[in-house]
């Protein structure tokens, strides 16, 4: 991934340590990314205008395959919630 021009936001986190689970997740699935934040996480702690948020970002031709992990994913971790209610 030498052109990080060309990379495309697949994620939003709201913190540094929800981006890298993230980021995890779609490494195990042979999914490279980097993250991308608008200010030094270790500095902002909690999101302030969306100053210590975290883009999780990768190729273009890879990002509807991480997109459909995290949807998934997402999916999994509300019926979750619903079952145990």
């Amino acid at each position: 991934m030498s052109k990080k021009d060309n990379l495309v936001e697949v994620y939003k986190a709201r913190t540094e340590m929800e981006a890298r689970v993230v980021k995890s997740k779609l490494e195990s699935f042979g999914i490279p990314c980097f993250l991308k934040a608008n200010a030094a996480p270790s500095i902002l702690t909690f999101t302030t205008d969306g100053l210590a948020q975290v883009k999780i970002m990768c190729l273009p031709e890879q990002a509807d395959e991480a997109k459909a992990l995290l949807k998934e994913d997402e999916e999994d971790k509300e019926r979750g919630e619903g079952n145990g209610e």
